[in-house]
């Protein structure tokens, strides 16, 4: 994907779960752009790293310690952000994990435990983040990590469908409420992205659904692409840089599906 000219020069950045995967590249995007940027993991030493990279390439960066779905800890960690760069202008909810299994045998603790990740997660970071956005109405904005499952569903994954709808009512709620103090949210919903998270799937479904596991990825993960392609994760971050860097309240509230036209809106 062609890299956007974004600035993001005097911006602060919180990214979640940005130790690895999409939260990483967002974070070296942003970065890259000019913001400082809090990286925010339960892997402390993997998020310290992140910064550590960002800071040794001329950026200012903080690895922050932090489990989002522990209020304290969400509190204390995006309020260390602040207490270092004075605000934060720009939350990425991007902390989630996955876990496939039928409904009639999905767990409960499973259940819960991704909804309080996906969802607890997002509400929790939001609401520490936007105390700071509110201040003297200065502003910001909120994305959401969502998923084509934001949108659509499939076979084994009730819990994770179920968060990621659950992300479109949050981001149109706080588009209403947070009009009036300047901030403006969004949800980026990604087709399939070869992470590991992603990679931990395949041979999951196949043993699942009883298919190979390359049928897993040509026809549950690809099938429905106009190209067959896997997204990546580097046109992630440059749609979020994207609608971080837009300047007004034109776009806000909506969902944008990055998905080599798996789904279409």
């Amino acid at each position: 994907m062609t890299k956007l000219n974004a600035d993001l020069t005097g911006k602060v950045a919180l990214v979640t779960g940005a130790a690895s995967g999409l939260g990483k590249e967002i974070a070296l995007t942003f970065a890259a752009a000019g913001a400082s940027v809090a990286i925010a993991d339960l892997n402390a030493a993997g998020a310290e790293a992140v910064a550590a990279q960002i800071r040794e390439s001329g950026g200012q960066a903080l690895g922050v310690a932090m489990d989002v779905t522990d209020e304290d800890a969400v509190n204390s960690g995006v309020d260390a952000v602040a207490a270092e760069f004075g605000t934060v202008d720009i939350l990425v909810s991007n902390a989630g994990i996955q876990i496939v299994n039928p409904i009639v045998d999905f767990s409960y603790a499973d259940w819960r435990r991704m909804q309080a990740i996906h969802v607890d997660g997002a509400f929790l970071t939001t609401k520490a983040a936007l105390r700071h956005m509110y201040r003297d109405n200065r502003g910001g904005v909120v994305i959401y990590m969502g998923s084509v499952h934001s949108h659509l569903a499939s076979p084994l994954k009730s819990a994770y469908v179920t968060a990621k709808h659950a992300l479109l009512g949050l981001s149109r709620t706080l588009a209403k409420e947070g009009a009036a103090h300047n901030v403006r949210s969004h949800v980026v919903c990604p087709g399939f992205v070869r992470t590991p998270l992603v990679d931990k799937q395949v041979p999951e479904q196949a043993k699942e659904l009883g298919i190979t596991e390359e049928e897993v990825v040509q026809k549950v993960m690809l099938g429905g692409t106009v190209d067959g392609v896997f997204t990546t994760v580097e046109d992630i971050a440059q749609t979020t840089l994207f609608l971080a860097a837009f300047p007004t309240a034109a776009l806000t509230g909506q969902s944008f599906v990055v998905s080599h036209g798996w789904f279409m809106q």
